[in-house]
């Protein structure tokens, strides 16, 4: 069977993903190299492993979550649909059965807010820690005077922790943000339509999601 490990180290994977972020920085986007793969990755896991779910679901969620933004090696625009169909060819010559790949395209073409949504277990985990991962080093502008609206807010963010909870049928992103250089109200305002597809995610998981940020409950 294939595993995460196969996929992690496979050479063709690791340069579309190095691509697509050398791609991306050109057009002015924040990071989308390999620590945004590997916290993809490792979040969407985490999200199933403690929510119960099966080995192969949440084997399933690490290799969607890696491979998730291979499509920006193409174009930014419809990079979830191109990246699935990039996904299901590399799979396919890689062995993996196609009930696991039918899961795996799913879910990375169903993870960009403006055409998708959750579809089942590992296509919401992949979008909760996709539109999550909200921090500082993801920034790549040094210079403050050339940040956009989605560079402020993520170098705004000073601290930011997704929790989830089996028993409570719980999710939460609970973000620190610097208010001098981002309100929250600039936040909830870039990003409601990502919060409110995490929303739906939490709820094909059996669960609530709250966003909490600098204390107060936002959504």
């Amino acid at each position: 069977m294939l595993t995460f490990d196969d996929i992690r180290n496979n050479e063709e994977i690791r340069t579309y993903i190095r691509k697509g972020n050398e791609n991306l920085g050109v057009l002015g986007y924040t990071e989308h190299a390999f620590a945004h793969a590997m916290r993809a990755s490792q979040t969407a896991a985490d999200i199933l492993t403690k929510l119960g779910h099966s080995e192969r679901e949440i084997e399933l969620a690490r290799i969607a979550g890696y491979m998730h933004d291979i499509g920006n090696c193409i174009n930014r625009t419809d990079h979830a649909h191109t990246g699935a169909i990039m996904a299901m060819s590399i799979l396919r010559g890689l062995g993996m059965a196609p009930q696991d790949m039918a899961v795996v395209i799913a879910a990375i073409g169903q993870h960009d807010e403006k055409t998708g949504t959750a579809v089942d277990a590992v296509s919401a985990a992949l979008i909760l820690a996709d539109k999550c991962d909200v921090r500082r080093s993801r920034v790549r502008a040094r210079n403050q005077a050339d940040f956009d609206i989605h560079d402020r807010v993520n170098y705004a963010a000073v601290n930011s922790v997704l929790s989830v909870s089996g028993e409570e049928k719980t999710i939460t992103l609970d973000i620190t943000l610097d208010d001098a250089i981002c309100s929250v109200l600039d936040y909830f305002e870039i990003f409601l339509e990502r919060m409110l597809m995490c929303r739906r995610a939490a709820e094909m998981l059996g669960c609530r999601f709250s966003l909490l940020a600098n204390g107060g409950r936002v959504l």
